[in-house]
């Protein structure tokens, strides 16, 4: 039989960069300090400032993530409509061993992006969910891209990851002795998209 060509189409896309340096002993400092000021989440604990990249201490790694995120707009949404995108929403995650991140999505955002700035580069990831109803569900003999219900994909101090707010994702349990410790953050957009004529318009 000749050999078949399986193409895919309309893929989640996953961005995946990471900073060009280190992050200051300064930055650092800020990232313990708000260790200490923090409210329990589900399996793990989060930063009480929720716009922690709107700080001074985080002012250079802010315009860094915002280079990425129009980046990432200019690769992916590549959109004509003259609009700019910015991140609303940050904060601080911390894990430690055998703790979790539960299963969510990030609404009333277009992009959501995660910056690991402690990870162990073997053991920490970041897991991935194709959710929804399935028609059928067979017994799945080899998994692949196209009939996963889930996907990870490991991480690195430094490492950063964006995709569209609506994908469900997870931290699974903890595990190594480190602690696993994020900056995650939320991104919408400001203009105008659509058409006037074409009754499509919005201004934002």
């Amino acid at each position: 039989m000749k050999e078949a060509v399986i193409n895919g189409i309309f893929p989640t896309p996953i961005y995946m960069s990471k900073l060009d340096r280190a992050l200051s002993p300064l930055e650092l400092k800020f990232v313990d300090k708000n260790k200490k000021d923090f409210y329990k989440n589900e399996g793990n604990i989060t930063s009480n400032n929720n716009y922690i990249l709107n700080e001074k201490p985080f002012l250079n790694l802010k315009k860094e993530l915002d280079l990425r995120v129009k980046d990432y707009f200019k690769k992916v949404i590549s959109s004509t409509d003259a609009v700019t995108p910015y991140i609303t929403q940050s904060w601080l995650n911390y894990t430690e061993t055998n703790q979790f991140h539960h299963k969510h999505a990030h609404p009333n955002s277009l992009v959501s992006g995660v910056f690991y700035i402690n990870c162990h580069k073997e053991l920490d990831k970041i897991k991935f969910f194709n959710d929804g109803y399935k028609t059928i569900k067979p017994e799945i003999k080899d998994w692949n891209l196209y009939n996963s219900e889930s996907w990870w994909f490991t991480v690195k101090t430094g490492d950063l990851v964006m995709f569209p707010s609506s994908l469900t994702h997870m931290v699974e349990n903890k595990e190594g002795t480190n602690t696993r410790i994020s900056l995650a953050f939320n991104v919408f957009i400001k203009g105008t998209i659509g058409v006037n004529k074409s009754l499509t318009e919005l201004i934002l």
